[in-house]
C-alpha cells in the first residue's frame, strides 16, 4: 500500500492500518473492526513465542487465506536473530510457510534477509524495528538490499520521521502508534536473558522492566542519594541491587505504554505507509478496541475532520501502564492540551463480558461475564457497525433468577437486548456521568 501526499490537491491516502494477531479470533476481530492488515508470527522464528497459535501450521493457513479472502495482507513475522542451529533449519522450515504466500516477512536479522532474498526473491521482506532503523541513509540501505518496507525505530520525533520521508519518497515506511514500550532501543534488551536466561532476542522476553520492583532508600554518599531495588519473585528475591540515574532519568523501571492516535493526522500528512498496533499477547477485545478507535482517527484525518477526544477516553478503559506518545513529541505543550481531563475520564470503560447467544423465546442475550457488573450500570456494546449504551434494569443468572450483580469471571448472566448484539464485547462506564446522555460512538 503507498501513501503519499499530493501537495497540489492536498490529498492525503489513507494510511494501512496494522493490527496484531496471536491467534484467529484476534485475527478475524482485527478485520472486522476496521483493521486492513495483521502481522502474526511463528514461534520458532519470531519474538513472541507465548500466546501464538500459529505455530499450528492449518491454523496459520487459515488465517493468511481469510486474510486475502476479504482482500486483506497477512504479514508474517520472522524477526529473530538467530543462532547457528536456527540458521541451519531457518530454509527449510519456511519453505511450507512461503508456499501458503504471506504478503510479506517482518524480518531484522542480514543474514536471514540474505537467505531469504537468494531463495525467494519475489518474496515481499519488511525490515523489524528490532533493526532500530533512525535515519535516511539506513532506509536507503536496506532499500538497495531488496527491502520492500521499513519499520522505523520507535524513538524517532514526528519531525525526523517527516524528514526521512522526504529523502526516502520512493520506500513504505511504517510507524507504531500503540502499544507497549521497550526501555531498550526498538525492543533489543538484554534484561531477561540477564535475570532469567530467556533471552528477548530469541523471542522469550520475560518483561522484566515491567515487574514490580520494590524500591528502597539506601545511604547517601557525596553525589547524594542512593536507591536499592529489589526484584519481587525469583532466585534474587531479597536481594538488593542499585540503580544509577543521569539527567534523563532511570532506565531499568516500567515504562508507560504508548498512545498517538492525537498523532494520525500528522503522520497521514506526511505520507506514513501503515500505522502500527502492538499487542500480539493481548486479548480480541484490546485488538477490537484499538482497532475501532484508530480505524475512525484515520478516517476523520484523511477526510479533513479533527480528532474525536472521545477516542482517548475509549482508550482509557484498555488495561494499560499509563499513556505517553513516546518520542513523537520532545516538548509537549502540556499547558493548550487537556484530552485527560476533558475527555478520558468520562469516557473510561472496563472489559466485562462478551454476548455469546440469544433466546428468542425470553428475548435475552447470554454474556460470559469477565469482570463485575450490576444493576444500575451503564453498559457499552461494542460491534463492528458501531457502538451503542444500555442501562442495566434487569438482569438474570444462569438459571434464569433474577440478580442484581453478574459477580465476575466464570459466570453466565442474560440481558434483555437484541439478537444483533450477539458476537460484540461489552465494556462498563467507570464514571458516572458517562450515559447515554453522550450518545453512541459510531466506527468507521
Amino acid at each position: 500500500m503507498r501513501t503519499r501526499i499530493t501537495q497540489q490537491k492536498n490529498i492525503v491516502r489513507t494510511p494501512e492500518l496494522l493490527a496484531p494477531a496471536g491467534s484467529l479470533a484476534m485475527l478475524k476481530t482485527a478485520f472486522d473492526f476496521g483493521a486492513t492488515a495483521v502481522y502474526a508470527g511463528q514461534p520458532r522464528y519470531s519474538l513472541r513465542v507465548r500466546n501464538n497459535d500459529f505455530g499450528d501450521f492449518p491454523v496459520l493457513a487459515e488465517g493468511i487465506e481469510h486474510a486475502h479472502r476479504l482482500g486483506h495482507r497477512f504479514y508474517l513475522v520472522s524477526n529473530i536473530y538467530p543462532h547457528g542451529a536456527k540458521l541451519k533449519t531457518y530454509i527449510e522450515d519456511m519453505a511450507p510457510v512461503i508456499e501458503l504466500k504471506p504478503d510479506a516477512l517482518i524480518m531484522s536479522d542480514p543474514g536471514l534477509i540474505l537467505m531469504v532474498r537468494e531463495t525467494w526473491p519475489d518474496v515481499e521482506v519488511h525490515l523489524s524495528v528490532q533493526s532500530n532503523t533512525v535515519n535516511a541513509a539506513a532506509v536507503r540501505f536496506w532499500q538497495q538490499a531488496g527491502v520492500k518496507r521499513v519499520i522505523l525505530s520507535r524513538e524517532l520525533s514526528l519531525d525526523q520521521i517527516a524528514e526521512i520521508r522526504q529523502a526516502c519518497p520512493d520506500m513504505e515506511l511504517e510507524v507504531f502508534v500503540h502499544g507497549a514500550l521497550c526501555i531498550a532501543y526498538s525492543g533489543r534488551c538484554l534484561l531477561s536473558g540477564y535475570f532469567n536466561h530467556r533471552d528477548a532476542n530469541q523471542g522469550t522476553c520475560t518483561n522484566a522492566c515491567r515487574w514490580d520492583f520494590k524500591v528502597n532508600k539506601a545511604q547517601e554518599d557525596a553525589t547524594g542519594d542512593v536507591y536499592l531495588i529489589e526484584e519481587p519473585d525469583g532466585k534474587r528475591a531479597g536481594e538488593q541491587m542499585p540503580i544509577e540515574e543521569d539527567e534523563h532519568g532511570t532506565y531499568i523501571l516500567n515504562s508507560k505504554d504508548l498512545r498517538a492516535i492525537e498523532h494520525v493526522h500528522r503522520l497521514a500528512e506526511i505520507g506514513i505507509d501503515s500505522l502500527k498496533i502492538e499487542g500480539r499477547t493481548k486479548s480480541p477485545y484490546y485488538v477490537a478496541r484499538t482497532c475501532q478507535s484508530y480505524r475512525q482517527a484515520i478516517d476523520d484525518a484523511v477526510a479533513g475532520r479533527p480528532l474525536d477526544p472521545a477516542l482517548l477516553g475509549q482508550l482509557e478503559g484498555l488495561a494499560n501502564r499509563g499513556y505517553t506518545d513516546g518520542f513523537y513529541q520532545r516538548h509537549t505543550p502540556h499547558e493548550t492540551q487537556n484530552y485527560l481531563r476533558g475527555h478520558s475520564l468520562s469516557g473510561r470503560s472496563q472489559y466485562v463480558g462478551d454476548i455469546v447467544s440469544w433466546d428468542a423465546d425470553r428475548q435475552m442475550v447470554e454474556i460470559v461475564v469477565k469482570n463485575r457488573f450490576e444493576l444500575g450500570d451503564t453498559i457499552e456494546i461494542i460491534q463492528p457497525v458501531g457502538n451503542h449504551d444500555h442501562r442495566i434494569a434487569v438482569m438474570e443468572n444462569a438459571k434464569r433468577e433474577p440478580v442484581e450483580a453478574a459477580p465476575g469471571s466464570g459466570h453466565r448472566v442474560w440481558l434483555p437486548l437484541p439478537e444483533s448484539t450477539v458476537g460484540a464485547y461489552v465494556a462498563r462506564y467507570l464514571d458516572v456521568g458517562a450515559t447515554m446522555a453522550e450518545g453512541s460512538t459510531q466506527a468507521s
